[in-house]
């Protein structure tokens, strides 16, 4: 009965496609390195994002200025920004009434070669990242460079990187949302971070999604299924 379980568990897997936020693993390496979905490429002119029960993409907006993504962005799979990261946002800020965006963890992927499309997986190596709080949601933004790229994989902290480039990430972030001249409603960037602390994060992201899924999460991980 067991091996028919298994034999039927495999085959129907191969009828399906993980979901991306909740059927690909973080990694076993995180938070030194962590797998990241991507969902927009800079080339992109329209937003997308992922659909949380379907695991599809789907379109969240047209990008209607002239505003791009400087790099790949998507999510780092299997995290949740919830209460652990909410609690680390205050502890750092000092303030009170942040809560978490209720998203997965969100991460930019410096490469050197350009990804002609989204919905794709990689590996990344994070150095650092952005706290965004938007409307008093924390909405970090973690910084990575793709795992063995030819040219950034040099990169180990944030300090490596140029000024331009982080003032370009933080442009995009601010704006995104906005008409040119209007100001941003309630959305601020409050400190650029380097690799410890972008571990830091990433650690409560995962623990609010444990938090959350742990069931979802125990049934993955069942060696009788697998």
């Amino acid at each position: 009965m067991e091996s028919n379980l298994e034999e039927i568990w495999s085959k129907i897997r191969l009828l399906m496609m993980s979901h991306p936020w909740h059927g690909i693993p973080i990694g076993k390496q995180s938070p030194a390195i962590v797998t990241t979905y991507v969902e927009i490429v800079p080339t992109d002119t329209v937003k997308y994002e992922i659909e949380k029960h379907s695991g599809f993409l789907k379109v969240d907006r047209p990008q209607k200025y002239s505003n791009v993504c400087p790099t790949p962005y998507g999510f780092i799979p299997q995290t949740l920004c919830a209460a652990n990261v909410a609690d680390f946002c205050m502890k750092k800020t000092g303030r009170t009434n942040i809560i978490g965006d209720g998203d997965p963890l969100d991460i930019c992927v410096v490469t050197e070669k350009p990804l002609n499309h989204s919905r794709i997986l990689l590996q990344a190596i994070p150095i650092g990242g952005l706290r965004m709080i938007d409307n008093n949601e924390a909405d970090d933004k973690i910084i990575a460079v793709m795992k063995n790229d030819a040219i950034f994989s040099e990169w180990r902290d944030i300090g490596d990187c140029s000024e331009s480039f982080i003032e370009r990430l933080k442009h995009y972030f601010l704006t995104y949302k906005d008409a040119p001249g209007s100001q941003g409603k309630g959305c601020e960037i409050e400190r650029v971070y380097g690799r410890d602390e972008a571990y830091e994060v990433i650690n409560a992201a995962s623990k609010d999604y444990l938090a959350k899924y742990e069931d979802l999460n125990n049934l993955l991980n069942r060696e009788d299924i697998l």
